[in-house]
């Protein structure tokens, strides 16, 4: 039989319809079908300027937006030659919301996970947590959740007094929320049984097909860009890198893919708390500190194409660009997101399991659709 599954559809997590061939409940064949939810972020990157791109670059992965801005920016500021002179404050701030924006996609990525399972309660309580970060953010930049807080050459503002304290506040109420969610999930042996030796992903494989981020990281290797590129304030902050152990199954399958998720969050929690040390310490706020002094008046690249890449929520975030040196419009913007790659592995790793197991797969590569379409 050929089922469709989606595009509409619960457990797509987003408009991608996925083409299953299928033998009773034995799925023999998957086909996905992109396409939905075309943005034309290239487009449009090609038609304005490099500041004016930056709210559309936040519509890419959504849910982590502030990770796809600071991308974004880095990029455009190493062309200009002027990301030695960013301050550090501007840094370690871009890196504290950058961090919580990935606990916030992290959020939903194990909560809708429980739930694609069957769990509803770790739905709730993830949405019920990320809401304070969501509330942390907006508080900061004026957005929900496409922010434009991070702009070339600085910050759109500097943080709202009393952030720091707000945000250690949310740092000791999380700790023992993460707690209660592991026993709740991660010990669960229904959770375990849905996932454990389910959707293996084979090093080999992970790395020829271009995934990266959790899902490349589970498979058993520690890469992290944040780590490997050290850019931004990332060299100076301590962190370990995740990576999947088999300690349920297999390594790389569904279950590894859930844990790394789950130990990336207890990680980005140690470097926001040392953003926040920094930042009330040595980088505290000043009345004459003005997150805006470095702004560029034009953004005018000299003629070059350069590549530059981050470690988003998902992945390898990468933006491929072409100036040409005489304007703030660049020729050509070229977007590689990490969902693109990680969701084209899902053929290979879906053939002779049951219907109900490429729901447990689908879920555990944790894919948006603004970013697969771009």
């Amino acid at each position: 039989m050929v089922l469709n599954m989606g595009p509409q559809h619960p457990s797509t997590h987003g408009v991608l319809r996925l083409e299953l061939i299928t033998d009773g409940e034995i799925v023999k064949e998957v086909i996905p079908h992109i396409g939905y939810l075309h943005r034309c972020f290239e487009k449009h990157a090609e038609s304005l300027t490099y500041q004016q791109t930056i709210p559309f670059t936040d519509r890419l992965d959504y849910l982590a937006s502030m990770n796809n801005s600071h991308a974004f920016v880095m990029g455009v500021e190493r062309m200009m030659g002027i990301d030695k002179d960013i301050p550090k404050r501007v840094e370690y701030i871009r890196v504290l919301v950058c961090e919580l924006n990935r606990i916030a996609s992290h959020l939903i990525a194990i909560g809708t996970y429980g739930i694609d399972i069957g769990a509803f309660t770790p739905f709730l309580w993830c949405f019920r947590d990320r809401e304070h970060i969501m509330g942390m953010l907006e508080w900061a930049s004026g957005s929900r959740m496409l922010y434009n807080y991070i702009w070339v050459g600085g910050l759109f503002y500097d943080l709202p007094v009393g952030f720091e304290e707000r945000c250690r506040d949310f740092v000791e109420y999380f700790k023992p929320k993460m707690v209660e969610l592991n026993q709740l999930l991660t010990d669960n042996q229904v959770f375990i049984s849905r996932t454990a030796n389910v959707g293996v992903l084979p090093l080999d494989v992970a790395i020829n097909y271009g995934c990266s981020g959790p899902m490349l990281r589970a498979s058993g290797l520690k890469w992290d860009l944040r780590r490997i590129d050290n850019y931004s304030a990332y060299p100076e902050l301590d962190f370990e890198i995740p990576v999947g152990k088999g300690l349920m199954g297999t390594v790389g399958d569904c279950w590894d893919r859930y844990k790394v998720r789950v130990d990336e969050i207890e990680q980005s929690l140690r470097i926001v708390e040392q953003c926040l040390d920094r930042l009330q310490n040595e980088l505290k706020r000043t009345p004459d500190f003005d997150p805006r002094a470095k702004m560029p008046r034009k953004t005018i690249p000299k003629a070059q194409d350069y590549y530059v890449r981050c470690e988003g929520a998902k992945g390898e975030l990468g933006f491929y660009f072409m100036a040409d040196g005489k304007s703030e419009i660049p020729t050509r913007v070229k977007s590689r997101g990490p969902s693109f790659n990680n969701l084209s592995v899902l053929p290979e790793i879906s053939k002779g399991v049951l219907i109900a197991d490429l729901i447990a797969i689908v879920g555990s590569i944790d894919f948006v659709l603004g970013e697969v379409d771009r």
